[in-house]
């Protein structure tokens, strides 16, 4: 009884690591011929190209490990099926979900392992192999943005400019609205341009100030000024063009609440960021749902565990592709966009399982 799960994990290993092999090649090659033409154009010599595909490595492993997991607990299961071991297991009287045990304690700690090398190493790895893209094809990036309203830090102060210049950290056309706490109108600043000062704060050049004292309201005139109160950071005005794949839990998190704090578009990021997390519990419920079914092959057990991982990877990706979209607009909340097909698969996995043969 004790050799029984040492023996299962020992024929799961190997073919994990094969499958993760075949399935990360595969997402490099189909990268590489996505992005080639463009390389071919520019030029790009072969060192550079190599360097942006080892930098895609770690991302791919992350992609291709639930994939893998199903595949070989799939096959596994088949093999053990059609050499006729698991009647033996049966008729000792070990159920199915006994017996796989040792395949889904793996499976939890394949995922623990994926949340730490996600954090630790894919995150930084594939930010860089984005960089190296844009650079070897000559793209570029501006952050410079045109009619942008943000909300202040204390939520009470709303700026709007026609324009904000990233590489001198000014913007045109500034309207700096301030509120009480109740929400009602106290001041009104308008600048013709404002320039990001060292100490952290805006100044202001040709600046009229409209006030409401009681019933009447004031105007003041001033060629420059500097508010103490306006310490809104430069990047809030900014091109909105951060990923929150290429980000740390942490710093998806204070984007996602910049986003909001600006009145800007956030479900899409929050889905994202919800995602992070339920990504990580993919390998499990795969593991779980391939337990169940994988025993079901007995003939062509390579080719029918291939496609049946095929298969179930492309409902998975594209009820997750759905539901992201109806997070992004308002049809679900961003929590059941990013956990509605693992909760799916879960369910589905426990139902084939306890209708499994044992």
């Amino acid at each position: 009884m004790r050799i029984l799960p040492f023996m299962v994990i020992r024929s799961f290993i190997p073919i994990f690591l094969v499958a993760l092999s075949f399935f990360v090649l595969l997402l490099e090659m189909v990268d590489l011929f996505a992005n080639l033409w463009r390389y071919l154009n520019q030029e790009v010599s072969f060192s550079q190209i190599m360097m942006i595909q080892f930098m895609y490595l770690p991302k791919c492993v992350s992609f291709a490990t639930p994939i893998s997991v199903l595949f070989s607990t799939a096959y596994c299961l088949g093999e053990s099926y059609a050499r006729n071991e698991l009647i033996a297991v049966f008729g000792a009287g070990i159920p199915l979900f006994r017996f796989v045990i040792p395949l889904l304690v793996m499976s939890i700690l394949i995922s623990l392992f994926g949340y730490f090398f996600e954090e630790g190493w894919v995150i930084d790895t594939y930010r860089q192999k984005n960089e190296m893209v844009k650079a070897a094809i000559n793209e570029s990036t501006t952050f410079s943005n045109s009619n942008v309203t943000v909300l202040g830090e204390n939520i009470r102060t709303i700026y709007h400019a026609d324009y904000y210049n990233d590489q001198n950290n000014s913007l045109s056309g500034l309207i700096v609205t301030k509120r009480d706490t109740d929400g009602k109108f106290l001041q009104r600043i308008d600048a013709e341009t404002a320039v990001w000062d060292e100490e952290g704060v805006w100044r202001l050049t040709r600046v009229r100030i409209f006030t409401i004292e009681g019933d009447t309201m004031s105007e003041q005139d001033f060629d420059t000024l500097t508010d103490r109160e306006l310490t809104l950071d430069p990047e809030n005005f900014r091109t909105l063009t951060n990923n929150v794949e290429e980000m740390r839990i942490g710093d998806a998190r204070e984007w996602i609440d910049k986003l909001r704090r600006a009145g800007l578009p956030y479900r899409e990021a929050l889905t994202m960021y919800y995602n992070r997390f339920s990504f990580t519990f993919a390998p499990f419920v795969v593991a779980l749902l391939s337990s169940a079914i994988g025993g079901r092959f007995r003939k062509n057990i390579l080719l029918m565990s291939l496609l049946s991982s095929l298969v179930f990877s492309v409902i998975y990706y594209v009820a997750q592709m759905v539901m992201r979209l109806f997070a992004k607009y308002d049809l679900v909340a961003p929590v059941v966009g990013a956990w509605f097909a693992l909760f799916l698969f879960l369910i589905l996995g426990i139902l084939f399982m306890r209708g499994a043969r044992t």
